[in-house]
């Protein structure tokens, strides 16, 4: 029996994919999450073979940081991000945290279903729709992520170009407004950029916005 559990901030997506997992004889949904640290406590509470998690859930939208923080504590449980999100950024970054899979809310079921599988086998599993270009850019060397912000720092521009203050932003991430200021000013200089409509520009491209 696969044993997995499901973190989603929508509660019928996650009753939606429920269905279609358990459909499978040897499926076994054991947990649901809304945000990432409940997510966390799940798995290391359940120890389950398997989380399927997005990558924008909760206040704080870190799903991708799941993955390296299971790592981290040593949880022998496989990450599989399930995301609208085709970015190959977010790819990217998810597979350098340690997720083993990536798959589309797009793919067919079937694909889900695979993709859980081979993850649980130990094995990195990408939907076809993201693997060509994953592939191409491999290949070639060309890192469209090799400059790219983590979760954290693309969470702060979301926040930041869409108006919220320092104040409001240290709330809402827990740190403090020095530390707030001090990242803003370490992602500026990371992406080379010098005004806040450059930084819009960079967010706007990037998809953050919507974040």
């Amino acid at each position: 029996m696969i044993r997995i559990v499901l973190a989603d901030d929508h509660a019928m997506v996650r009753m939606g994919f429920k269905m279609i997992l358990e459909q499978q004889g040897d499926f076994q949904v054991v947990g649901e999450a809304s945000e990432p640290d409940s997510a966390f406590e799940l798995v290391r509470e359940l120890k389950p073979d398997v989380l399927v998690t997005d990558v924008s859930m909760g206040s704080d939208k870190n799903g991708l940081l799941l993955a390296e923080r299971i790592e981290g504590a040593g949880l022998a449980c496989a990450v599989l991000v399930l995301t609208m999100h085709a970015e190959q950024e977010y790819l990217r970054q998810a597979m350098e945290r340690g997720a083993r899979g990536y798959v589309l809310k797009s793919s067919s079921d079937e694909t889900l279903v695979h993709a859980i599988r081979a993850i649980e086998r130990g094995d990195s599993f990408i939907c076809e729709e993201m693997l060509g270009d994953f592939i191409r850019d491999s290949l070639s060397g060309n890192d469209p992520a090799a400059s790219a912000l983590t979760p954290r720092e693309s969470e702060l521009v979301s926040l930041s170009v869409r108006g919220y203050s320092n104040s409001a932003i240290a709330d809402m991430l827990g740190i403090s407004v020095k530390t707030v200021e001090s990242q803003k000013s370490k992602v500026m200089t990371k992406l080379g950029l010098h005004s806040k409509p450059e930084l819009f520009d960079y967010a706007a491209a990037h998809g953050l916005i919507s974040l």
